[in-house]
């Protein structure tokens, strides 16, 4: 009897998704939009962590990789050598 039920709550929640898209109705209050654009915000600011958070560890761990090795290019010019 339990699958019966699951399995009519799951297909519930398909139709009434696929009603919302649908309808283009994604939201049913501005609350759900605020908390749509929190949620979304937090991710963003996670993700930008994670990001510094690896590129922290890259350059402690390879610091000497990252550095280009500058190398003298072009003429000396030896007159404005004291």
């Amino acid at each position: 009897m339990d699958q019966r039920n699951l399995q009519q709550d799951f297909q519930d929640q398909l139709n009434d998704v696929v009603g919302r898209f649908q309808s283009k109705n994604f939201f049913q209050s501005d609350l759900d939009i605020a908390f749509f654009a929190v949620f979304f915000i937090f991710i963003m600011i996670l993700l930008l962590l994670i990001l510094v958070l690896i590129r922290c560890c890259c350059c402690c761990c390879c610091q000497d990789d990252l550095k280009p090795r500058r190398q003298k290019r072009g003429v000396v010019n030896m007159a404005l050598e004291p």
